[in-house]
């Protein structure tokens, strides 16, 4: 394996497998900002319960996640110089933003959120999750900003010793590869949340534990949840093919108008190979079926909801195990989208500006192969970990997170 090789398939198995965190987390911290605010809403302490066992599960993700976010920082810094030479004062910005905003501003409010339960006033402590999902969103548009640059280089000016100068703030958030995308990406990770929530839900409602009513209750907001999230993210996907085919022409581009476009820029940035493989068309086809076939599910099991028709009739009872296989559905579907967006824009790093062949660090292919290596090995530990301890606290069910349930009256107003 030859550096360049190696240093792609580092980023794409670090970066990729990142995302999955990310769609997770993001889809959680909404749904368990949502129930709570039911909580103080209602006072109905079934949706406190919820709150406490899906923000667990939330925090663990996140937790996890932050690990393999630091070792992506590290690959960007050391394996793409190029990159950062060309690129940095304009690529860099939007990564310092996100990583100041969820290093720092997310955790701590996070942090406070855990351990606040039963110690500040109901609505202080829910101002606290609200800001947590604000500073998550925050996190996920400053990352798109960044990559939106790579898609679609706007903003920038080169000085004279050919490096990359930002000349237009402005332009980097009105980047039209940016604000479709984000939608799809938010969109996404509400999906995955909702998919997630109603699957451990439904394994729980097979086994007709004492926690029925929890579980019933969380499995309709976990459905609703996805169906508005599958819905958007089919709308906001499609939504992206205009920009797409004006800002990346070679990316879908099929048959004579692949002849045509492969031309054009060898005419325009001289000899190469512009047509991105044939991965990425069988990965878009994959994501907008698998969109389909989950929309239609998932309205079928809302529909099933109704009268707690999916648990008291025989017939519908298969449903609940349909639900709970759909939950690794969404993850393989986001790296699909990861390989359409990634993969799509070679051979370019910055598309029409910087080829990967000359972002990429001058060091030797036996070190950068074992780098490799050793960082696939870190980063799927790590995911593997995440899932290991997702599912078992997820098999445990809910319990006393963070506090009793039964709050005592003097800490309930205590600021």
């Amino acid at each position: 394996m030859n550096a360049l090789d190696a240093a792609r398939w580092q980023f794409a198995v670090t970066a990729s497998l990142h995302f999955l965190f990310v769609a997770l987390t993001l889809g959680l911290v909404f749904f368990v900002a949502s129930v709570q605010t039911r909580y103080v809403r209602t006072g109905e302490e079934v949706y406190g319960r919820m709150a406490r066992f899906w923000g667990v599960l939330y925090a663990i993700n996140y937790a996890v996640g932050i690990a393999t976010g630091l070792v992506m920082e590290f690959e960007i810094g050391l394996n793409w110089s190029g990159l950062n030479r060309l690129t940095g004062d304009v690529f860099g910005a939007p990564l310092a933003m996100e990583t100041l905003i969820a290093f720092v501003l997310e955790s701590t409010l996070l942090g406070m959120w855990l351990f606040g339960w039963g110690k500040l006033n109901k609505k202080l402590h829910l101002a606290l999750i609200w800001g947590v999902a604000a500073t998550a969103l925050l996190s996920a548009f400053w990352v798109m900003v960044a990559n939106s640059f790579l898609q679609h280089p706007v903003g920038y000016a080169l000085d004279a010793a050919g490096t990359v100068r930002l000349t237009d703030f402005g332009a980097l958030l009105t980047n039209s590869a940016l604000w479709f995308a984000l939608g799809h990406t938010v969109s996404a990770a509400m999906l995955t949340g909702g998919i997630f929530v109603a699957g451990v839900s439904a394994w729980h409602l097979r086994r007709r534990d004492t926690e029925d009513g929890f579980f019933r209750r969380s499995l309709r907001n976990g459905l609703r949840s996805a169906l508005v999230g599958v819905f958007l993210t089919i709308g906001f996907g499609y939504a992206q093919f205009g920009p797409l085919t004006d800002n990346q022409p070679t990316k879908l581009a099929g048959g004579d108008e692949a002849v045509a476009q492969q031309a054009a820029m060898v005419a325009k940035h001289g000899p190469g190979d512009y047509i991105p493989s044939s991965i990425v068309g069988a990965s878009l086809g994959v994501m907008i079926m698998v969109a389909n076939l989950l929309f239609l599910i998932l309205l079928a099991a809302q529909l099933l909801t109704i009268r707690d028709t999916i648990i008291k009739r025989r017939w519908a009872r298969p449903m609940l195990w349909v639900l709970t296989a759909l939950i690794p559905v969404p993850f393989l579907t986001a790296i699909a989208g990861w390989i359409v967006r990634e993969e799509g824009r070679q051979p370019w790093a910055v598309y029409g500006l910087l080829k990967t062949a000359d972002a990429v660090s001058p060091m030797s292919d036996r070190a950068l192969t074992l780098s490799t290596i050793g960082f696939t090995v870190l980063v799927a530990g790590l995911a593997l970990t995440d899932w290991w301890l997702l599912a078992r606290r997820a098999r445990r069910g809910p319990g006393d997170e963070f506090l009793p349930e039964t709050l005592p009256a003097r800490e309930e107003v205590l600021v």
